[in-house]
C-alpha cells in the first residue's frame, strides 16, 4: 500500500514560492508541489510507502519551515 498525502499550506505573504522549491529540494517523495490562489499558498502532493514516513516528513521539514504560517493534510490510501 502507498500513502498519498495533500498538503494544503499557508505561508506568510509573498513566500510560497521560496517555500515551494525549497520543499520540493528537501523532499524527495514530492510528487508535485505548486503555489496556489485561494483559501492556501501552496499544495504539496507527497507519496510514501507509509504513513509513518509522511508523518516525518510532515514534522521534521515542511513545519519546521520558518514560513508556514499553517498546514492541512488529506491523505488518500491506494494500493
Amino acid at each position: 500500500m502507498r500513502v498519498r498525502a495533500y498538503i494544503f499550506i499557508n505561508t506568510k505573504p509573498g513566500t510560497s514560492e521560496d517555500v515551494v522549491k525549497r520543499i520540493k529540494s528537501k523532499v524527495k517523495e514530492v510528487v508535485q508541489a505548486d503555489s496556489i490562489y485561494g483559501r492556501y499558498d501552496a499544495i504539496i502532493i507527497i507519496e510514501a510507502p507509509k504513513l509513518e514516513s509522511i508523518n516525518e516528513i510532515l514534522y521534521r521539514v515542511i513545519e519546521k519551515d520558518p514560513n508556514i504560517i499553517h498546514t492541512e493534510t488529506s491523505l488518500a490510501l491506494s494500493s
